[in-house]
């Protein structure tokens, strides 16, 4: 005998959520991996690149780093927006299902 929530996991609806969930995480993980990789790769490989001077204060480095550390917080953003407007809303409409 299956209980409610073994039953749950059968759900299609479930099985989508989840889904989407692995695609959202891995693409936005993906993204951050090849922007502080090819931070990395150009620390690595190209350091003439980021020795270049922006204004009389900074060089390329510092804003190339800057850059990768707001990206990272956009793409938290991006997933918080997702989540709380999409992921929650599946998430608590298969918790009613559970609770009937």
């Amino acid at each position: 005998m299956k209980t409610p929530a073994h039953k749950l996991v059968d759900e299609p609806e479930f099985k989508k959520l989840v889904s989407t969930r692995w695609i959202v995480s891995f693409t936005l993980l993906a993204l951050l991996f090849v922007s502080y990789y090819g931070y990395i790769l150009t620390v690595a490989f190209y350091p003439e690149l980021l020795v270049r001077k922006v204004g009389s204060f900074s060089n390329v480095g510092i804003l190339a780093s800057a850059l990768v550390i707001l990206f990272s917080w956009f793409l938290t953003l991006i997933y918080v927006v997702w989540a709380n407007q999409s992921y929650d809303k599946n998430v608590n409409s298969l918790k009613r299902k559970l609770e009937d």
